[in-house]
């Protein structure tokens, strides 16, 4: 059995999500035993969170007809390399005029 494997069959992995988008999209973790996981992540945030390992994440977005599903993917497509640090920074986004518009949160693997 390969690491990976053997952490998504763990009670919770670590996941993390980034929203390339420019749109807002809303990110829901459907998992076992009524598990269940909903988030809106703002365009370019990043989004850690835990899971069941056999959970299914589906991103959902607004369109012309409604919410609708833009794509679905196992967990472990988001899974977190529990080897690799992670350099977590609070990001705030000043615009030009100096008016504080957007507060995120920036996680990035260390080199």
């Amino acid at each position: 059995m390969s690491s990976v494997s053997a952490r998504m069959e763990s009670a919770h992995a670590y996941c993390h999500y980034r929203n390339l988008n420019e749109r807002m999209v809303i990110l829901r973790c459907v998992g076992p035993d009524q598990f269940f996981h909903e988030k809106v992540v703002f365009p370019f945030e990043d989004w850690l969170f835990t899971c069941p390992g056999s959970s299914e994440v589906q991103i959902w977005s607004h369109g012309n007809g409604g919410t609708e599903l833009v794509e679905a993917f196992p967990a472990s497509e988001l899974l977190v390399d529990e080897q690799q640090p992670l350099e977590v920074t609070a990001v705030l986004n000043v615009e030009p005029d100096g008016l504080d518009d957007q507060r995120g949160l920036a996680i990035a693997g260390s080199p």
